[in-house]
């Protein structure tokens, strides 16, 4: 997975069509791809149906951006989040764009700033339609940032006749949880993996996983691996008997060069 960690990036959050449910995984997810520099959040706070954002808002210094509705059935939302996009992208203050939206009329926006330069990275559901994803750099699903509920497991305490000795507070061990596959892994996903390591391999048939990891989601934005319930891209070529992956040592410590091909 490609990570640039010194983009500046305005993250502008649609809050009719995406829930409030889980916001720090989904800021925890933004920061692997840059520094949001601004956060703002679009909706008529009057009506009843975005209350549930209020709460998390100041926790998250996500600025609220009130946007009544004229007329019914017009989304006033888009045209607002639409406009003040085009303002900041010509301020130059920023290097990308997160767009927090499951709504397909934001493709022509995304569209136009990929235009400009700018890198454009889409979150939503996955009811997301394939125009606006396609349009995005990446594409990330709500679904796979919800994170699973670990249940803490205490180390039994033992008797013992002899004097007590003050002990600090026992630490529950989390077990560590695969994610929860939302997609599965198709023959067409499998094509895709095995042409694009053909596509970047040596004379002998090798791909550096690296190049591997940023060819992916140029192809198919919307690629993840954790979409298929595995955490990295590693796991899930081994668990393809038609992938082969080697790790190779470097001589430095905790460090290993992986390479995959086609068997």
């Amino acid at each position: 997975m490609e990570t640039v960690l010194d983009l500046r990036l305005a993250v502008l959050i649609d809050a009719d069509n995406v829930p409030y449910s889980n916001v720090r995984g989904m800021l925890e997810e933004i920061a692997k791809y840059g520094t949001p520099t601004f956060k703002r959040i679009y909706a008529d706070w009057t009506k009843p149906t975005v209350a549930g954002w209020k709460t998390v808002l100041l926790e998250n210094a996500i600025t609220p951006i009130q946007q009544y509705s004229y007329t019914t059935g017009k989304n006033a939302t888009d045209s607002a989040m639409i406009i003040d996009a085009m303002d900041i992208l010509y301020t130059g203050r920023v290097d990308g764009f997160c767009i927090v939206s499951s709504d397909s009329d934001f493709t022509r926006l995304a569209t136009r700033l990929r235009e400009a330069g700018m890198k454009v990275f889409g979150i939503g559901e996955k009811k997301t339609p394939t125009p606006f994803i396609s349009a995005c750099n990446r594409f990330i699903y709500l679904e796979i940032l919800k994170k699973n509920e670990e249940v803490p497991v205490l180390v039994p305490k033992t008797r013992s006749r002899k004097k007590a000795v003050a002990k600090p507070a026992e630490t529950p061990i989390k077990p560590v949880k695969e994610p929860e596959a939302i997609g599965k892994l198709t023959p067409e996903v499998i094509k895709m993996l095995a042409d694009s390591i053909n596509d970047l391999a040596d004379e002998s048939g090798w791909t550096f996983l690296g190049e591997l990891g940023n060819l992916l989601p140029k192809k198919q934005a919307d690629f993840d691996p954790r979409n298929y319930g595995f955490k990295k891209l590693v796991p899930l070529l081994k668990s393809v008997d038609q992938f082969e992956v080697d790790e190779r040592d470097t001589g430095k410590r905790n460090m290993k060069l992986v390479y995959v091909r086609v068997k």
